[in-house]
């Protein structure tokens, strides 16, 4: 007689909630009709190895399902760096580590740094000047910054402007600030391809999307369109930020 019992109901519980996570991850990386294709072949495959018995195809089926694992993991390779991202960000103490790493001093250096960015933002706004400032947290950005010019300069609101000019040929990339200080101006950013996002948007706030999908780095955008400043961080995007808000929100993320 079978058994059924509560494992087995846990156990069908998380294989769903692992296929519905799936599904959602494919489905925002535009790659849904390939994980549609991926049961399809799953299925198949129970049913000629085990169901129908039929011993040369499933031979073969079971070949494609060994190999085809290590061919997932090359062609989902964003997807699983993601997915094992997002795992370990709930283990992430940010707040604590701030409190340990904290001086009086350090907070002094903090708050000038975070006054001269929110003044450059709100400078560049006024005069619809476009910019895409990236700050460094937990996460490495060497790759991020390794596409750009390395600065490494202490943080001052003339540089940022200067930097972000229309004919200045570091405008069109990010900036990346790390430890109170720009490491990097002109650099690539990833694009996110969430649908979410609003269509008006331009490539500037898909990039920040972008970055603060795949690391826990923080993205502050000023528009070229509208000179409004948004931010982006934890995979979501705040629009419309008042100079307040801004200074607020970088004073706790930082």
């Amino acid at each position: 007689m079978f058994d059924f019992g509560i494992k087995d109901i846990i156990d069908i519980i998380a294989v769903a909630l692992g296929l519905y996570y799936i599904y959602r991850v494919m489905k925002a990386s535009r790659s849904l009709n390939v994980f549609g294709g991926i049961i399809m072949f799953f299925i198949v495959w129970i049913f000629v190895s085990r169901v129908f018995e039929m011993r040369l195809l499933g031979a073969i089926m079971d070949n494609l399902m060994s190999v085809g694992v290590i061919a997932l993991i090359i062609l989902f390779q964003d997807e699983i760096r993601k997915f094992f991202y997002n795992v370990g960000a709930h283990q992430n103490f940010s707040a604590l580590k701030r409190l340990l790493k904290g001086s009086k001093k350090d907070k002094n250096v903090d708050m000038e740094s975070v006054m001269a960015i929110v003044r450059a933002c709100m400078s560049m706004g006024r005069g619809k000047v476009g910019a895409l400032i990236v700050f460094e947290r937990n996460t490495p950005l060497d790759d991020i910054v390794d596409t750009g010019e390395k600065i490494d300069s202490r943080v001052s609101q003339r540089l940022i402007e200067n930097i972000f000019f229309k004919n200045s040929p570091l405008h069109d990339g990010a900036m990346v600030i790390s430890k109170h200080r720009i490491k990097a101006a002109g650099c690539i950013l990833p694009v996110s391809h969430d649908d979410n996002i609003p269509k008006e948007l331009g490539l500037r706030h898909r990039a920040a999307m972008g970055i603060a999908e795949e690391s826990d780095a923080l993205a502050v955008v000023v528009s070229e369109e509208t000179g409004r400043i948004s931010v982006a961080s934890h995979a979501k995007l705040q629009l419309r930020l008042s100079a307040e808000d801004l200074e607020s929100l970088l004073t706790q993320e930082m």
